[in-house]
């Protein structure tokens, strides 16, 4: 097989050809290089078409100029090859999805992590998803496991509308999306869920609070975090948090979503309300 450098050599220096990026994600027809050289900006067309002639399932490339930032937490791109779009559709453990990447927070690499979880999701539960974004988890819980509802909050309203948009797109009719911030949201919702998702970007610890005022006995919650992938920030953060509402909690178990950088990983501490 070929890889990008193999494609290259030739075209640029061994110095050049040491500074391409041996990996890039792959959402739909989009290729996304996280990490691109500066000293490669004069190469990028040439790298980004060279990508392009070896898949032809792709059909633009792009690579993110920014850390996550803004109000909504999401990416910074720009197209180096291709067509000039952003949005794409992609499959995702059998269920479609329309996004466009720069608007939404999407992680193709959590794909085995909501595999996970919706494999935990029982007959008959009550699901909340807070920041549910496109509207990945919901509708792979809906589709894949027999919960009898599922709810979704989004503060950004282009990922709330993709989302709204992708539950029809695969007939689900047990998901509904609302819009807001889920400090706001929370406080009106009726009734408790059996299972909380808590797959924020950054910063979940923080809304531990409004979750478990719409938590019960007996409720599974998934707190996602950065950190040492013994989990022991977010462990304490969920005992903490149970304690001041008078709960009492027990972890089940801490599991790698992916790294970050050295030493730090995206771990999901699961724990259940007891």
């Amino acid at each position: 097989m070929v890889t990008l450098k193999d494609a290259l050599i030739g075209k640029l220096t061994a110095g050049q050809l040491k500074l391409v990026p041996s990996a890039f994600d792959i959402v739909g027809d989009l290729a996304i290089f996280a990490e691109f050289s500066d000293t490669l900006k004069s190469k990028e067309k040439l790298i980004g078409e060279t990508l392009l002639r070896l898949n032809s399932q792709l059909r633009v490339v792009l690579k993110k100029t920014g850390k996550y930032g803004g109000k909504y937490r999401t990416p910074k791109l720009k197209i180096i090859a291709g067509e000039r779009r952003k949005e794409t559709m992609l499959v995702e453990n059998g269920c479609r999805f329309r996004l466009h990447a720069e608007n939404v927070y999407y992680s193709v690499r959590s794909g085995t992590e909501r595999k996970r979880v919706f494999s935990l999701v029982g007959p008959g539960e009550r699901v909340l998803v807070m920041f549910s974004g496109i509207g990945a988890y919901p509708i792979t819980i809906a589709k894949h496991s027999r919960a009898k509802e599922i709810v979704g909050v989004e503060i950004n309203p282009v990922a709330h509308a993709y989302g709204l948009e992708n539950v029809a797109l695969n007939k689900i009719d047990n998901v509904a999306l609302i819009e807001g911030d889920v400090l706001k949201i929370l406080p009106k919702l009726k009734g408790k869920f059996d299972r909380i998702l808590m797959p924020l970007p950054r910063d979940a610890e923080k809304f531990l609070d409004v979750a478990l005022s719409v938590a019960k006995k007996g409720t599974v919650i998934h707190l996602y975090s950065f950190g040492p992938e013994s989990g022991e920030d977010a462990k304490a953060a969920a005992r903490e948090a149970c304690m001041g509402h008078r709960k009492k909690s027990r972890i089940l178990r801490v599991v790698k979503c992916g790294s970050f950088g050295p030493g730090i990983s995206r771990i999901c501490v699961d724990f259940r309300i007891v």
